[in-house]
């Protein structure tokens, strides 16, 4: 059995699909083999070429990547002062984190309805969340610091629009 007979035999040739037709009176036909049989057209992409389609945000998260690799190698290898040693740190771990989550959320910013609009906003927030929070952890001064509460507000808007656009698409369907 192909799996256009399975799809077939499941939407009407079962013998529940039989009686409901019947007692609904869909079920014109004497001969269900007079009846039009579903064909299933697959046309089988490559998933790396469907996120092409959507943009350069493959390559953005790439870098994106990267550049959070080499700072966190850098913030691991770094001394930074006695008297704020743990305080830099851990602004400077929670800046990495942020980096790196949002790194791979870029990535499927691709996915989305239209990855424009998720995508600017969570890249436009990762640069002015994390930013602000390296800025601090390696130089100790904090004069960017009003930056950070607007990049995680850009960030929770970008978050939003890819739920509102998936919640879009699903119901279109």
């Amino acid at each position: 059995m192909g799996f256009n007979d399975w799809v077939n035999y499941i939407v009407r040739d079962n013998p529940v699909s039989k009686s409901v037709t019947s007692l609904v009176g869909i079920g014109n036909h004497k001969n269900y083999s007079e009846m039009p049989r579903v064909t299933v057209i697959t046309e089988k992409v490559p998933l790396w070429q469907l996120a092409s389609e959507a943009g350069p945000f493959l390559r953005i998260a790439g870098l994106m990547g990267a550049s959070a690799v080499a700072l966190g190698a850098y913030g691991a290898h770094r001394t930074y002062p006695k008297d704020k040693q743990s305080e830099l740190q851990v602004i400077f771990e929670t800046a990495n984190r942020m980096h790196f989550f949002h790194s791979l959320a870029v990535m499927s910013v691709s996915l989305c309805k239209h990855p424009k609009i998720a995508g600017t906003l969570m890249i436009s927030g990762t640069i002015l969340f994390t930013a602000p929070l390296y800025y601090h952890a390696f130089t100790g001064d904090n004069k960017f610091g009003k930056l950070a509460p607007m990049g995680g507000t850009i960030l929770i808007l970008a978050w939003l629009s890819m739920v509102l656009q998936a919640t879009s698409i699903l119901n279109s369907k």
